[in-house]
């Protein structure tokens, strides 16, 4: 069976263009032309990216962005006119893996879509890598259970839910904690060149974590900033 992608899109030509595009690299393609639509589309159909523009009717795409991470986990891709730093910092934080402007090459699109689902399953090719490496199935850290089966985060017995993105940065940190991982080291294992790796983005992923497994994300038990250099995650 072919990959699946979503475009949430009301612009029928966008919606054409994209569409002409992921299908000639063998993707099949779903369309919905508000948020509703796309949200009814992903209770129905295996999803395996979603594109989705910010300004949709009915339901915008912020909207739609938090609908679907209450359940679903696969990569999403944020198109939007708005190319401002909080717009794209407000996808991210509501669980965006990336953002692109409009207007958009479609061979860029394209790209992302690949690199995120390369990316996305390679996750748990080398996670059970790891998993054969060294003969177990789970990563602890402290109160931190990283399941390499499932790719599921525990803390204290409960599921954290994290981003695609952010499972991904989590992953690379506890497979060597106390490590100092510089920002690009951590942004290459999400999105590699075809994310823009600047500091902010890096900050906001780093920040939505701790918000998750940190009592205090003010002062972070778990994940440390090292001044200048990056992030490493302590053993407790």
């Amino acid at each position: 069976m072919s990959q699946q992608i979503l475009i949430a899109e009301d612009d029928e030509d966008i919606v054409e263009l994209l569409s002409l595009y992921l299908t000639g690299e063998g993707f099949t393609v779903f369309s919905a032309g508000n948020g509703l639509q796309a949200l009814e589309r992903v209770e129905v159909e295996r999803i395996d990216v979603a594109i989705l523009d910010i300004m949709l009717p009915v339901l915008n795409g912020y909207d739609l962005l938090r609908k679907i991470r209450e359940k679903h986990n696969f990569p999403v891709i944020i198109l939007s006119a708005k190319d401002l730093d909080t717009d794209r910092i407000l996808g991210l934080n509501l669980g965006a893996d990336a953002s692109l402007p409009k207007p958009f090459n479609p061979l860029e699109v394209v790209a992302y879509v690949k690199s995120a689902l390369r990316r996305y399953y390679e996750l748990g090719g080398n996670a059970a890598a790891e998993k054969s490496a060294v003969e177990k199935t789970t990563l602890t850290v402290g109160e931190l259970e990283l399941d390499l089966l499932k790719f599921i985060l525990r803390r204290r017995g409960q599921i954290v839910p994290l981003t695609p993105a952010e499972l991904k940065i989590v992953l690379k940190l506890m497979q060597s904690p106390g490590r100092v991982y510089t920002k690009a080291q951590l942004y290459a294992c999400i999105g590699g060149e075809l994310y823009e790796s600047d500091d902010n983005t890096m900050m906001v992923h780093i920040s939505n974590i701790r918000a998750k497994i940190e009592d205090d994300p003010s002062n972070p038990r778990y994940i440390k900033t090292v001044r200048g250099l990056g992030y490493k995650i302590e053993e407790h």
